[in-house]
């Protein structure tokens, strides 16, 4: 069993797993369009989490986890099952590492996605502008912490793989400058 994470599956996946490949899926965009009212905020005052939307010619770039012992993969699937619970829908699709490649590395690599569907996912926000995305993840707080703090992980995480997601980033140096202009004013 292969799970593909490209939020914070990427720097905690919460389970255990025999192998961790950084790889990309193909057709696919990362956006903060899924609301978070478990995690990273509330249902008063939901953050903003990661999902995939459809993009023809986009590739979205993450960490893959093999995970092989039966009672691994139990535990791995009942972990995301709670992990997970406001994506609505499993896809099961071709992991690649390598641009220039034509066959996937991995093929049926099960990924968690939250739809645009409002009927089956509630928690869908949907696009915003980038600076009011930024204004909401800089008031949202859950259990798992500020809202930011998921925001600047999943950049660093990201850069760490060697991929500039220019979402991410955009929306991180969003983040950054309305904190520091919060900032100047409040002195």
């Amino acid at each position: 069993m292969w799970v593909f994470g490209y939020g914070s599956l990427i720097w905690k996946a919460g389970f255990h797993f025999d192998e961790r490949v950084v790889g990309f899926i193909k057709g696919y965009r990362r956006v903060f369009h899924q609301g978070s009212t478990d995690h990273r905020g509330t249902p008063k005052f939901p953050g903003r989490t990661v999902t995939l939307e459809p993009a023809e010619g986009e590739v979205c770039w993450g960490a893959a986890y093999k995970i092989t012992k039966k009672e691994d993969k139990e535990v791995a699937v009942t972990y995301l099952e709670v992990r997970e619970k406001q994506y609505d829908k499993k896809a099961y699709l071709d992991l690649f590492t390598d641009p220039m490649a034509t066959t996937p590395a991995v093929s049926g690599v099960m990924v968690y996605i939250a739809s645009a569907n409002k009927q089956l996912n509630s928690n869908y926000l949907g696009p915003a502008s980038l600076e009011d995305i930024a204004k909401q993840i800089i008031q949202a707080e859950g259990p798992s912490g500020p809202n930011r703090d998921y925001l600047f992980q999943l950049e660093k995480a990201l850069l760490e793989l060697g991929c500039e997601d220019k979402h991410v980033i955009d929306l991180a140096n969003t983040v950054r400058r309305i904190l520091s202009e919060e900032d100047s004013a409040s002195k």
